[in-house]
């Protein structure tokens, strides 16, 4: 992804503000949404291998799309082809992974090998980082041309991919299919519900805070390639945690990890909320140390009471209740940033994540023991 470094900078030059920022990622998350689900279904009778082609195609389609356009339409068409395609892909891909270890009865290592993949993407664009940062020197736009041929290998990558052995669910009634799996998501099944609930309340404070790194880092003066090296430290650092989290996870135990999890995630915003300056970059390293066991364990904790017929659509629920969820709390976000600060929006974020995170922690840990 070499353009995420520089993404919120390139919108601001083509006239976006925070609000326009944040609604365009609420839309995308809609578009996700709208799919989610229905996709992560398909994949299962279909075959995740399917679907994750047809997301990478889509891939390929949004980021020509965004090269070479301009202002919010464009970049909305962009948003809603990258959000379709994504959909095809999240909790197809946990899945499958999941599933070729079930198929060779090394279930048990899918926590370490969740956090190897994670780790390894994360390498990547620490890579990407650096190099976005170098390119958009040349100019904002440089990144998303050169992205479309990085999103071009994901096609031949796909097709590549082994489909396991595994029950599939039945084709027939397939919305009836959908409504009960979520019912039991969602509902019925106590234990799966509060941990997907908790893990969307993490995916959305690491969501939003992905959104918010670039442009407190302009407000605290760095510079477009400086901006690119701390993304790229950043991601460097959920790449190595990913890598050891099986073993945190081990030490701590879950109901320790979760309340750890919880309690700095809440704490980081507000932190950089009330102590504004260039010190809050070492908060930034703490919060996406804790991005990086959070991701892989969570996913694991969801794999682990699921069954292999629905697991890529339970995975797509939990995903789904992350979009819902950001495109709520985005655009209100981005506008109170805009109207006030970006330091207050720390605060209030903080605020709101300390309500959601430490409610849903709890329950989870009620309902998970």
């Amino acid at each position: 992804m070499l353009i995420m470094p520089v993404i919120v900078l390139f919108y601001q030059e083509n006239g976006l503000t925070m609000f326009d920022v944040f609604l365009l990622q609420g839309i995308y998350s809609v578009a996700i949404v709208l799919l989610e689900i229905p996709s992560g279904y398909l994949a299962d009778i279909w075959g995740r291998k399917n679907t994750i082609i047809i997301g990478s195609i889509l891939g390929v389609l949004g980021f020509v799309i965004y090269s070479g356009s301009s202002g919010f339409w464009w970049f909305l068409i962009a948003e809603m082809i990258l959000g379709i395609g994504q959909s095809f892909i999240s909790g197809s891909d946990s899945a499958l992974l999941y599933d070729s270890l079930v198929e060779q009865k090394r279930e048990k290592e899918y926590m370490k090998l969740e956090g190897r993949v994670l780790s390894i993407g994360n390498f990547a664009e620490t890579i990407a980082a650096i190099l976005g940062g170098l390119l958009a020197e040349i100019s904002l736009r440089t990144p998303f041309v050169v992205q479309i041929f990085i999103a071009i290998i994901a096609i031949p990558a796909s097709i590549m991919l082994i489909e396991p052995a595994r029950k599939k669910i039945e084709s027939k009634n397939s919305f009836v299919n959908i409504i009960q799996i979520v019912k039991v998501s969602l509902i019925t099944d106590k234990k799966l519900k509060w941990t997907i609930i908790f893990s969307a309340v993490i995916g959305v404070s690491t969501l939003t805070m992905a959104w918010f790194v670039q442009p407190l880092l302009k407000e605290l003066g760095f510079t477009v390639f400086g901006i690119g090296i701390i993304w790229a430290l950043l991601n460097l650092t959920v790449g190595l945690t990913t890598l050891v989290a099986y073993k945190i996870e081990e030490y701590l135990n879950k109901r320790n990890i979760v309340l750890l999890i919880s309690i700095v995630v809440f704490l980081s915003y507000l932190l950089i909320g009330f102590f504004y300056s260039i010190w809050v970059i070492s908060i930034l390293f703490v919060f996406y140390f804790i991005r990086g066991i959070a991701t892989p364990v969570l996913k694991d904790y969801i794999n682990r009471i699921t069954g292999s017929d629905v697991r890529a659509t339970v995975l797509s629920v939990r995903n789904f209740v992350i979009r819902v969820l950001f495109s709520i709390v985005g655009p209100f976000l981005g506008w109170f940033s805009d109207n006030y600060s970006i330091q207050q929006a720390f605060i209030l974020s903080g605020t709101i994540f300390l309500i959601l995170s430490i409610f849903s922690a709890v329950m989870f840990i009620r309902k998970g023991d």
